[in-house]
């Protein structure tokens, strides 16, 4: 998760296990495209499934006569998806050395760059 400038190393390609030893033993550092990795957060937790009911709760409160709620609603369903994408590296770092699987995704959208540390 470092933003280095690291142009002159060739990015690497590996396996999920020598990644995760690499990564543990700091030997690689790793790059996050900030928007891809937001929008692959976004369709990996189906946020836009979430805010729309969401939404749509706050808006039917407003209008029942529950005024503040429902602003407050329509609020934390506009601010928390922004908050989770804000955090995407970092919450993606964490399930790609845990999951095989979602490491392998992230390879293949091209939304992490790994790079052999340089010794200084």
């Amino acid at each position: 998760m470092s933003s280095e400038s690291t142009s002159q190393a060739p990015p690497l390609n590996l396996p999920h296990r020598e990644f995760v030893q690499a990564y543990g033993e700091g030997r690689i550092i790793v790059n996050f495209d900030p928007q891809a990795s937001a929008k692959f957060l976004s369709a990996m937790l189906m946020l836009p499934l979430f805010v729309m009911p969401v939404l749509g709760i706050g808006v039917a409160l407003a209008l029942s006569g529950w005024i503040w709620t429902g602003l407050l609603v329509i609020a934390l369903g506009i601010v928390v998806p922004r908050l989770i994408k804000r955090g995407a590296p970092h919450f993606l770092m964490q399930q790609i050395l845990d999951d095989e699987g979602i490491y392998r995704q992230a390879v293949h959208a091209g939304i992490l760059q790994l790079v052999r540390r340089e010794n200084t």
